[in-house]
């Protein structure tokens, strides 16, 4: 990222405030998404099993699926914890000096848009499985919470970087 320090200014008061509420709204989305139940899936109409991320990471951990479980953790909670972080960092009273708007923008762009690959993971998931004979799923209330965080922290994300970035 080539950008000059002067490049950044900081987030306005109300935006801010309003960006902070809408961050917390997306935290408690984004919980709620992790532990809820995302999907069953049942195989020969009568067994059928219920994940959640959360749940979906604890079998992983169990049936010894080391390099998966570090993949989605990092995916699916490690970056979008960050991000979160990020976006509370650039919207806060300390976001102030140049450099530090510099920084947290260069994190931004780095890694945020790494955070929530899960989601085309359980799209593809969910594609594979409804085109196989032998299983269906059905979609609960964690997936459209879980998304709902997810689109919610887009928005918030383009709306941060669109007032935090100075037009040359």
């Amino acid at each position: 990222m080539n950008q000059n320090i002067e490049q950044f200014t900081m987030v306005p008061g109300r935006h801010a405030i309003i960006i902070r509420w809408l961050l917390l709204l997306v935290m408690i989305f984004f919980v709620i998404g992790l532990i809820t139940p995302m999907m069953t899936m049942t195989k020969f109409y009568f067994i059928g099993n219920s994940f959640s991320v959360i749940s979906g990471i604890q079998e992983l951990y169990l049936n010894g699926q080391y390099p998966l479980l570090i993949i989605i953790s990092a995916f699916s909670i490690v970056l979008p914890l960050l991000k979160i972080y990020v976006l509370f960092r650039l919207v806060g009273k300390h976001a102030s000096e140049p450099k530090t708007l510099q920084r947290y923008m260069h994190l931004m762009h780095e890694y945020g848009r790494w955070a929530m690959l899960d989601v085309m993971v359980v799209a593809v998931l969910i594609v594979t499985v409804k085109l196989g004979a032998v299983a269906s799923i059905e979609v609960h209330y964690g997936l459209y919470v879980f998304g709902a965080a997810v689109l919610l922290l887009m928005l918030i994300t383009k709306w941060v970087v669109q007032l935090t970035s100075v037009k040359t």
